[in-house]
């Protein structure tokens, strides 16, 4: 899943492709690199980043989807509204793939629900705005998965079939670095929820935490972090890096077959 973010702030590439024209190319140039489908996002939601309105989200996010739509990979929308997830998918997007696992629009998962749609559900404790001010866990890994189990199951009583709902333990949302680490060495017990598993480290501060670097100097964190999840059976990779992503995961997929 390649992560294309059209906002002036968001943590890595904030603002590189707000212009409509420049977030086009990005787009193409990760389906040619290897993207399977490409995750558009109009709202930062890095540590502390201040919500944005739902017109604006909109206005950033549908021009781009109406014109990546006909790429041959499915769109997934990254949004906490019910209207931005609705403008999107009317403009050809295909999934929802939402931080608060649901839970930040009451309308959200019936919209998802009538259009049988994917949706992906993500741990986060609080909002982006105040996640990283409490995290005491007593136990990280199991806390994540009670969560992410209890919203699937809300997910399915609120009509969206099981068979499309993914789970996300929201690597760096909410967590401290050795929580983060700790829940991609524990991807195997998300796999055997049953629900394929997305995981996102791509570029993330705990990696910056790990090693000492910048976001620009995290490839071959986030490249080992992707690798992590997928050898522990995740089933998406979200990333920034497409190409090396993609080459590095299609050289490990040969180890592991060979």
């Amino acid at each position: 899943m390649g992560i294309l973010n059209v906002t002036p702030d968001s943590f890595s590439d904030g603002g590189q492709f707000l212009g409509v024209e420049d977030a086009v190319r990005r787009a193409r140039q990760m389906v040619e690199e290897g993207a399977d489908m490409i995750d558009i996002g109009g709202e930062s939601s890095r540590p502390g980043a201040a919500p944005v309105s739902a017109d604006e989200e909109a206005a950033r996010v549908v021009p781009v989807v109406e014109r990546i739509a006909g790429l041959g990979v499915p769109i997934s929308v990254d949004t906490t509204r019910c209207e931005t997830a609705r403008a999107a998918l009317d403009a050809g997007a295909a999934w929802i793939n939402d931080i608060t696992a649901l839970e930040g629009d009451r309308e959200m998962a019936g919209l998802a629900a009538r259009r049988r749609c994917p949706v992906v559900l993500m741990h986060m404790r609080g909002t982006p705005a105040d996640m990283q001010h409490d995290l005491h866990y007593t136990d990280v890994v199991a806390e994540v998965l009670d969560y992410l189990v209890g919203r699937a199951t809300a997910a399915v009583e609120a009509g969206i079939s099981r068979d499309r709902i993914l789970i996300d333990p929201g690597i760096g949302f909410g967590k401290s670095p050795q929580q983060n680490l700790a829940l991609l060495r524990a991807t195997p017990r998300l796999v055997e929820t049953g629900y394929p598993v997305l995981v996102g480290a791509s570029r993330k501060s705990f990696l910056g935490a790990c090693f000492g670097q910048e976001p620009g100097q995290r490839l071959e964190g986030s490249l080992s972090a992707a690798l992590a999840a997928a050898a522990g059976g995740a089933h998406v990779v979200r990333a920034h890096d497409v190409g090396p992503t993609r080459r590095a995961l299609d050289v490990w997929a040969g180890i592991a077959s060979a």
